[in-house]
């Protein structure tokens, strides 16, 4: 584990954050969860190489915007067998805490919308566009539902 991802993986672990981007010089931190910070650094053109990531869940859709930001390795509190393949197939090193078959919803009552969204898909750019149309749906239906 290089220096960069210790570090990540630390400030991860002190339960303040769910996402940590360090690069030896600079640290971004988040608490969102799910995949919106890594949209929002997608949409801001965030140049993530030579970043190394913690983040508490990985799954396959978040695979495939750590692959479309260029981060270098991760280390994942829990990640997806699918998320896993992904990150290996574009060859950036991951590390992780629980390797699980998917990832559950956050109510745990069935399997993470974004995750189910792209997983008969294999190119990041498709990904990406199935999982801006998971979030505009569901961003609608939390709108509806208050």
């Amino acid at each position: 584990m290089s220096d960069n991802l210790k570090k990540c993986r630390e400030t991860l672990k002190s339960g303040e954050y769910t996402l940590v981007l360090f690069d030896g010089k600079t640290l971004f931190t988040d608490k969102e969860r799910g995949v919106k910070p890594l949209l929002d650094l997608l949409d801001k053109n965030t140049d993530l190489s030579g970043f190394s990531a913690a983040d508490k869940v990985v799954g396959k859709a978040a695979a495939f915007l750590y692959v479309l930001l260029n981060v270098r390795e991760i280390y994942a509190d829990v990640i997806s067998t699918h998320a896993l393949a992904v990150l290996e197939r574009h060859k950036i090193p991951v590390e992780y805490n629980t390797l699980t078959e998917k990832i559950k919803n956050r109510a745990g009552t069935g399997f993470c919308p974004m995750e189910t969204a792209v997983l008969g898909e294999d190119e990041p750019e498709n990904a990406l566009k199935k999982i801006r149309e998971k979030a505009k749906e569901l961003s609608k239906n939390n709108k509806t539902a208050s």
